[in-house]
């Protein structure tokens, strides 16, 4: 096998800057849809694929499990030389990938009629959000399936090849809906098919980028493939990741629920605050995706003193770009505010709370990092355990606080959920390293 890169700094971001860029290009994209429909001149299009976006993007937020357990698992057999498990997992995960999104396409009718109770639309929003999605529904197979390949590319350090394949899928959708809704007049129908064929072109040209992967036979030894305990361990750190995302989903979706209940002015604050706090996970996704690849690979050499190495380094630059990112906001937050919003009382409020970004930017870190260092040594229990219960404390945070201290006790909330996960798994960290030392 061929020895691994030395760790380095440039190693660290040859791996990290791909992925910030590649996160960049995906809000372009959503205010291209917006935009292009916008000038239909109506507002029913726009809701509807708004609407409609949000739904798909819900259910496949869920399926990053299989993105991240692929990181982990392929992280691993790359760091022990077991490049036919590496290609063997690659296939799993697409197999996986291409069979829940079929799925999806035969439940299609259950997912419309369950999203449309859940956030009733008026009608027209409804009828064009449901042409939009019957048209999008037959790209899930390739989007989930691209989750694997994600998966695989990150592992083998092969980040650049992430930044091409987002790069191409959201420029070939752009594009595309430039054409179909501005040149064709398709409306709605021409933003879904104008997804839907870039999403099946992105698959085609992922699995090209992972062609490493079927250069030998070991993609297609099916006994390898379907091997039972490697299925089971599969398996398990997938479930446990589901079941975390599945968790840390509904503290989300609960926070913006529950902002709904102060009135339009303080969800509208909150909403554009919501802003920023994705900014920072789009710029530290590519540290901790860093922290996954280097970390599993560790792991799968049995280097502990690597493992170590690479989660300080890694989290280092992190926390430098944390503090940068909260300066920034605390700097350019007022005037960034007031282009995003129109309304003075919308301002102030939003103004009122930007302190809680601020320090949330910096206090988020250790969640973020701990958990690319949990995924690239596949402690995923600790990951399921740790997430369940620190938003078992914060929802009761919410329950005892919000309703006499509002807006602030929410926020203060969402603060103590993202230190609770980066305080437990830090406590656990040295059992992933006893884990490795022992193993063999």
């Amino acid at each position: 096998m061929s020895e691994a890169p030395a760790l380095s700094d440039r190693r660290i971001l040859k791996i990290a800057v791909p992925i910030v860029l590649a996160n960049l290009s995906v809000p372009i994209l959503g205010a291209v849809d917006t935009g292009v429909v916008g000038q239909l001149g109506e507002a029913a299009p726009i809701g509807a694929v708004g609407l409609g976006a949000i739904i798909l993007a819900s259910i496949y937020w869920i399926f990053g499990f299989l993105r991240m357990g692929t990181t982990g698992l392929v992280a691993q057999a790359t760091g022990a030389g077991d490049l036919a498990e590496s290609g063997a997992i690659l296939t799993r995960g697409v197999m996986i990938g291409l069979a829940a999104g079929a799925v999806m396409v035969a439940g299609q009718a259950g997912i419309t009629w369950a999203a449309f109770r859940i956030a009733p639309a008026s009608a027209e929003v409804e009828a064009l959000a449901r042409d939009y999605l019957a048209i999008r529904i037959w790209g899930a197979p390739a989007t989930i399936a691209l989750y694997a390949v994600n998966g695989w590319l990150i592992a083998t350090e092969r980040t650049r090849g992430v930044l091409v394949l987002q790069l191409w899928m959201n420029g070939l959708n752009i594009a595309l809906d430039l054409w179909f809704v501005l040149g064709l007049g398709w409306g709605v129908q021409g933003v879904a098919i104008a997804t839907l064929i870039a999403e099946l072109s992105a698959l085609g040209l992922g699995l090209w980028l992972c062609r490493a992967a079927f250069s030998g036979a070991q993609w297609r030894n099916w006994a390898r493939v379907f091997d039972r305990a490697r299925l089971k361990r599969m398996w398990v750190v997938n479930s446990d990741i589901m079941l975390r995302t599945v968790a840390l989903q509904g503290a989300m979706t609960g926070f913006l629920f529950v902002s709904a209940g102060f009135g339009d002015v303080e969800l509208a604050a909150n909403q554009i605050l919501w802003q920023f706090l994705m900014i920072t996970a789009y710029a530290l996704d590519g540290f901790a995706f860093a922290a996954e690849a280097i970390v599993g690979q560790a792991v799968g050499a049995r280097s502990v003193a690597l493992m170590r190495r690479a989660s300080i380094r890694a989290s280092l630059w992190a926390f430098g770009v944390s503090v940068a990112m909260a300066l920034g906001f605390w700097a350019m937050g007022p005037w960034v505010i007031d282009l995003m919003a129109v309304d003075e009382g919308v301002r102030e409020t939003t103004r009122a709370y930007l302190p809680f970004v601020v320090v949330l930017s910096v206090l988020g870190l250790g969640a973020y990092m701990l958990d690319g260092i949990f995924i690239g040594a596949t402690g995923t229990r600790e990951m399921r355990n740790t997430v369940i219960l620190a938003v078992a404390i914060y929802a009761l945070a919410i329950w005892a606080f919000v309703p006499s201290h509002g807006n602030p006790a929410l926020w203060s909330a969402l603060i103590l959920l993202n230190v609770l996960r980066g305080v437990f798994l830090g406590v656990l960290y040295p059992r992933l390293e006893r884990r490795v030392a022992t193993a063999g």
